[in-house]
Order: structure tokens, then sequence, then C-alpha cells
């Protein structure tokens, strides 16, 4: 075993890998099948059931998986499944605009991007798939943040080593939270020269079927193309995608934060 892997950590794992097989265990079945003492097990347990990974069935005093892990696997599904709806409309937008267009999802205090197709204007850039990137500075990660609730945004923002990547970064927390307020009011993040001297991005966020943003899309382009006319038009159709891609996500308007 590395010695970065933190045994406690491994042991709570493979407790919760039984429930593969088997729909409720008790702990004496558990300790049986990992080797673990009963105490062992009972403390481990009890931590998972406090955290909403496992519930006792009240009756046999058996232990099943919480509602924890559904809410988990739901939002890996989300996640997995929105590369998939937001697709053509990512290639609708590159036809229409001929820049690179995004797809990021909000993972922790940092956003990843999962898709990105390049415009007949290619160019080099800060973004590639599976890259993170700080959301106090980027189009995509504004444009999800400021849509979270207000303690998350404390929180995500605490949490964030606020980088100045050019001289354009905002790097003060109330300033960057009264930027905010006014991306939740026009409805788009954008970020110009903030985290790449040369590039501007314009983004909307994605909601998902409880009214939560979770991704956003974008456009980028550098700024000797993106004039006021360009940016006019890459506004409303960014809006327009990342509307119907949160429609196919489930999300109703009347849920938004």
């Amino acid at each position: 075993m590395s010695d970065r892997h933190i045994q406690s950590i491994i042991r709570a794992a493979e407790i919760l890998e039984l429930f593969l097989s088997s729909a409720e265990l008790s702990i004496k079945e558990i300790s049986q099948n990992t080797g673990l003492s009963k105490s062992t097990v009972h403390g481990i347990i009890k931590t998972l059931e406090y955290k909403g990974f496992l519930t006792q069935n009240p009756e046999d005093q058996k232990y099943k998986l919480g509602m924890k892990l559904f809410e988990l696997g739901n939002s890996v599904s989300n996640n997995l499944n929105i590369g998939k709806i937001a697709r053509p409309y990512i290639q609708e937008l590159v036809e229409k605009l001929k820049e690179t267009v995004h797809l990021v999802i909000l993972d922790q205090s940092e956003v990843i991007y999962v898709e990105k197709v390049e415009g007949s204007h290619s160019l080099s850039m800060y973004s590639q798939i599976g890259k993170r990137a700080p959301i106090h500075c980027t189009g995509v990660g504004k444009a999800i943040l400021a849509f979270r609730p207000e303690e998350e945004i404390d929180q995500l923002l605490s949490e964030t080593t606020l980088t100045p990547f050019t001289d354009k970064t905002m790097t003060d927390k109330e300033k960057i939270k009264e930027h905010l307020k006014q991306v939740k009011r026009q409805g788009y993040a954008m970020d110009d020269e903030e985290i790449e001297i040369g590039l501007r991005c314009v983004a909307a966020p994605i909601f998902n079927h409880k009214g939560e943003a979770i991704a956003s899309i974008s456009c980028a382009a550098p700024i000797t193309r993106f004039n006021d006319e360009l940016i006019t038009n890459v506004i409303v159709h960014i809006k327009l995608a990342a509307d119907a891609i949160s429609r196919q996500m489930g999300y109703k308007p009347s849920l938004q934060l």
C-alpha cells in the first residue's frame, strides 16, 4: 500500500463495495467479509451512517446503502450525460460562430473542460479536455459560480487561491462577488483577458433538473476578432444554446436559484 493511501478510507471503501453484491449486511457479516474486527467495522459503519452513505434497517439492524450515494451517483450520471446532450449544440455553435466552443462542469472549487470543438479560426489557448481551470477568472467558471447559492459562493471563493493570471484578473473576494451579481443579472459571464492575454470568452450557465448551475458553455476568440458585433452575436447564441441544453437536462426556469 502506498504511504499516500489512508488505510481507514480504504477500509470504508471496501465496506461500501460489499453492497454491490448484497442489499443488506450486518456488522458480523461485514466483519467476516473484510477480516476486520467487529469494533473496527462498527466505528466505520457509524461514520458512514452519520454522513448518509449507509442507513440502518430498524427491523433487523442490518445496513444498506444510503441516499447520499444515490445523490453522488446521480451527479456523476448528470456530468457524464451532459457531454452527449450538449455535443450537437456545440457543433451547431461552432458552425455558426466559426470560433472555439467549450463545455465545462463544476468540480469542487474548479471547473473541468469536458468538451472542446475548435472553430475554423483555430488558435492555441489555455483550455484542453480534462484540464482544470479556476472559477474566479474564467468565463466558464464565473458563469456557474454566479448562479450558485450565496453561501456556496463564499465557501468556494474561500477554498480557491485567487491567483492573478494577468493584470486583469480580479483577486479581491468582495469585488468578485459584486461582479458575480452582474453576471447573474445579465445571464452570461465574460473573461476579458483575465486568464490569458489576448483572449476573450463569453459563457452561459447550464442548469440540471433541480435548477442547479452544474456546467457552462462558452465561446472563446482572440480580442483581435472579438469585436462588439461578434460579442453581441456570441452572447445571443451562447445563451440560447445553454438554455436548450438545460431544458434537455430537465431544467425548468422556475427552479432557477
